[in-house]
């Protein structure tokens, strides 16, 4: 099996080759530009550094949020033209979900934390023990109530994610658990990681068409919120 893994959800643009032992090539980019610019020269790089016939594709993987609303449309629409130009089907990939998959094997529990601004953060809670596990379902929380949260379950845990840095200190604050921050190079959105669970997704029958996609915002967009606000005072 080969798939291709898409993940534009936050401030990392990935992508990724993986077949089912092996990731055959990865390409990740965490700087200042925007994904529209990054992510399909990035698929095209792979495709000609490793003479890649993307009709032999099976599947793509796409890191279908919560995150970044622009970048969450950047990686869908590509996801699905790839996928229907292709007609293959897509793997729906929670951005929490693919983003936990860098700890794979941990026997800490797994938080990522993704800036959401307003103060508050995307995030889930999961355990690989007895295999890969939701504890807690993606969400978008107070960083605080995330923190109570973790110190109720009264269990070790490992946090990363781009909403580290932003609220370490509220965590060292309120955390009483036990806690590790992972390092350099699994702290942030891998392509890699979306495509493994992608392929163990596919195994399980959870693909979709590409037609049928939709990304999972969570909650509503500045622009939405801001246009509610006029109706409402309107």
């Amino acid at each position: 099996m080969r798939i291709l893994a898409l993940d534009s959800s936050g401030l990392v643009a990935s992508a990724a080759v993986l077949e089912e032992e092996q990731t055959i090539a990865e390409y990740t980019v965490n700087y200042k530009k925007t994904h529209s610019q990054t992510l399909l020269p990035m698929v095209d790089e792979i495709a000609r550094m490793i003479e890649l016939d993307l009709k032999t594709l099976d599947a793509i993987a796409v890191a279908a949020g919560p995150g970044s609303f622009t970048g969450l449309r950047i990686g869908s629409a590509t996801a699905k033209g790839l996928g229907l130009a292709l007609d293959i089907p897509l793997v729906h990939i929670p951005t929490l979900e693919g983003l936990a998959y860098n700890m794979y094997g941990v026997s800490e529990l797994v938080c990522p934390l993704m800036d959401a601004r307003r103060k508050q953060v995307y995030t889930g809670i999961y355990s690989f023990k007895g295999g890969f596990s939701t504890v807690v379902e993606q969400c978008a929380i107070p960083v605080e109530e995330l923190a109570d949260r973790l110190n109720e379950l009264g269990q070790a845990v490992v946090l990363l994610g781009d909403g580290v840095p932003v609220y370490r200190e509220t965590l060292e604050e309120r955390l009483t658990v036990p806690h590790t921050y992972a390092p350099a190079h699994m702290n942030r959105q891998r392509a890699a990681s979306v495509g493994a669970l992608g392929i163990a997704y596919y195994r399980q029958g959870r693909t979709e068409t590409a037609a049928g996609h939709a990304p999972d915002y969570l909650r509503v967009s500045q622009a939405e919120r801001e246009r509610a606000q006029r109706e409402k005072k309107e």
